[in-house]
């Protein structure tokens, strides 16, 4: 039997048969599509979409920001959901580039379905067309190939029945997934042929929960017997396995400390006596002491980036190895650890069966908890301390993390806050700290927002923002309005890129390009440089917040923001609370970062902080 369909309708009626299940548990498998609409894409998949209204269109206002939203709506539904993105030929498909590698880069799944070339050519060059004298088989939907996980072009209908099922096989998988790319030219869209009915019969696609080799698990446990100082390295599989129950429990048999990568934050409450919080060159002093010292590292659902690894400076005992839980061979291969190749959460209840009766030293796990204890009262120094005339952005971070809805979703992705978070944000349930930092995309956060708020809806979103990343893409601010989806956007203004300005002032580059100034000095466009007189732009963000439809709050220090989080919350429309703060005043770090100053140059700065990265470039390990 087969039903004569266009091949954009045939799509569309093959993702709403696509579900998957999980211990027992099914669901649709996609939320909706986001698209924006142009030649390329306006008479095949948006017909399409008219036409079977089940798969819920939704209207975005930029490329970037819609395939950031559906990343986002997958992240907070542990991987087991996602949203569709389509967009027109040429420049709007490009747009979305951005957004499939943030994907990519941190393991998530989406599905991009931008409009391509014609596939039969003849009309060739069509408006937004990028030609080449080398090949008429290219376009700009190439430069999705290295940034997808699984890319393909439709140049004909029948087409589809081969690649959709690939396409969900790479969706769906807990070690290949991140971002889909289905190429879909503007004239095969609407072409029509004679499917097979079963291509839509629904389908269920089952989330396995792989075990780790026997043998490799009875090595495993053989080292960390015999470990002294074990430490555990939590990343974002403990919480994409659920297994963050788990993990609880083997700690308190096991009593080895854990330290959290910024994707594995959430991973043990903040008050565990066992949890260090952060590591790395973002981490607390409690978790990178810990690192330093340690003999053996449990990388838990860990990719090792360099901020973990504080660039390969964090483990410095010599004799230190490594064990690596993780469903990706390619990550568990990482530091030429033992691999564990298996679900976390599986993988850790085999491990606490044979460990049975075991506990690291006594001495080691007393002297985490101390460090547990020393960094807490840390935290709550700075959280209290006041800062005059603009508050500092750790202590606004406080009153939002006391006196904001506990059970909400913070959310951030770019600048000096995911630093600041990372070491002082208190987190009291797996799914509350979403942090993009694999790619720490600029413009992320109201996408994000948005993206979360879908995938939860009766949740509290605190949506942290700087200037820099919300004058890059602020716009969908404007979609939540029109969708009656309510975030808290909290806007903190430093009047430029707060956390590249303390970078360039560590390099010797006293903050260069950093700053949003007119031009000073003889010099015509010479921008000001930190310590130099020069007059802010006169952008004003909370009006341009309120064009686009949001409620606004402009708060002028800590009391006022405090007040404007209780207004806030009883809103039922989108909410911006504008707030400035200080951008010199920042939170210590406890580790290295790799950034190359200048080998030579004529500033006795610049030579000084040459000089210190060498002293730390040559700490830098194989392992």
């Amino acid at each position: 039997m087969t039903i004569r369909l266009t091949t954009a309708q045939a799509l569309v009626r093959y993702l709403l048969s696509q579900s998957t299940e999980r211990d027992g548990v099914t669901q649709p498998f996609f939320g909706g599509c986001f698209g924006i609409f142009g030649h390329g894409n306006i008479a095949g998949v948006g017909q399409a979409l008219r036409q079977y209204p089940a798969l819920r269109y939704y209207q975005a206002r930029n490329e970037q920001a819609m395939v950031h939203t559906a990343a986002a709506y997958a992240r907070h539904s542990l991987r087991l959901r996602t949203l569709a993105c389509t967009s027109s030929v040429g420049p709007g498909a490009l747009n979305m580039v951005t957004g499939a590698a943030a994907a990519t880069v941190n393991r998530v799944p989406v599905l991009l379905l931008p409009g391509d070339i014609f596939a039969r050519r003849n009309v060739a060059p069509v408006l937004q067309q990028l030609e080449s004298e080398h090949s008429q088989d290219i376009s700009v939907n190439d430069c999705f190939k290295p940034v997808s996980r699984y890319w393909d072009r439709i140049n004909r209908p029948d087409q589809l029945i081969t690649a959709l099922p690939e396409a969900m096989r790479v969706l769906t998988s807990p070690a290949d997934t991140g971002a889909v790319t289905l190429c879909l030219p503007e004239d095969v869209q609407t072409e029509a042929w004679d499917f097979p009915a079963a291509l839509f019969a629904p389908r269920v696609w089952h989330i396995p929960r792989p075990r780790a080799d026997r043998d490799a698990l009875l090595r495993a446990a053989t080292l960390i017997r015999s470990a002294q100082r074990p430490m555990i390295v939590a990343g974002g599989g403990v919480r994409y396995s659920e297994a963050t129950g788990t993990l609880a429990r083997f700690v308190k048999r096991t009593g080895i400390p854990v330290g959290e990568t910024m994707a594995g934050k959430g991973s043990l409450r903040y008050d565990n006596p066992l949890c260090l919080g952060a590591i790395g060159a973002t981490g607390t002093f409690a978790a990178d002491q810990v690192a330093l010292e340690a003999d053996l590292v449990i990388g838990i659902g860990t990719r090792y980036s360099d901020f973990t690894t504080a660039s390969k400076t964090q483990f410095q005992n010599p004799e230190v190895a490594f064990v690596n839980i993780n469903v990706a061979e390619f990550d568990a291969a990482k530091h030429s650890g033992l691999m564990l190749v298996g679900d976390a959460r599986e993988t850790l209840d085999e491990l606490l069966t044979l460990l049975d009766g075991w506990r690291a030293p006594e001495a080691h796990t007393r002297a985490a908890q101390v460090l547990h204890t020393a960094w807490e009262a840390e935290v709550d120094g700075l959280y209290g301390r006041r800062n005059a005339p603009l508050p500092s952005q750790s202590e606004l971070l406080g009153v939002l993390n006391e006196q904001g809805d506990r059970e909400a979703v913070v959310l951030n992705a770019a600048g000096s806050m995911p630093g600041d978070l990372h070491k002082l944000w208190r987190a009291r349930h797996p799914t509350q700290y979403h942090v993009e930092y694999g790619f720490s995309t600029m413009g992320y956060e109201v996408a994000g927002g948005l993206g979360v708020k879908m995938a939860d809806p009766g949740r509290e979103v605190y949506t942290l923002v700087g200037d820099g990343s919300y004058l890059m893409l602020a716009t969908e601010i404007a979609t939540a309005v029109q969708e009656g989806y309510k975030l808290t956007i909290i806007l903190m203004d430093n009047r430029g890129y707060n956390s590249i300005g303390s970078l360039s002032r560590s390099l010797g580059q006293k903050g260069f390009g950093t700053r949003y100034t007119r031009p000073v000095g003889e010099a015509p466009g010479r921008i000001a440089e930190d310590g130099e007189q020069a007059d802010d732009l006169p952008v004003d963000l909370a009006a341009n917040a309120r064009s686009l439809g949001a409620t606004v709050f402009e708060c002028d220090g800590t009391d006022a923001f405090a007040a404007a989080l209780q207004q806030a919350r009883a809103e039922t429309n989108t909410v911006v609370i504008y707030v400035r703060n200080d951008r010199h005043v920042g939170v210590p770090g406890h580790s290295w970062w790799d950034v190359p100053p200048a080998e030579v140059s004529e500033s006795v700065d610049v030579q000084a902080a040459r000089a210190a990265w060498e002293r730390m470039r040559a700490k830098e390990r194989y392992y």
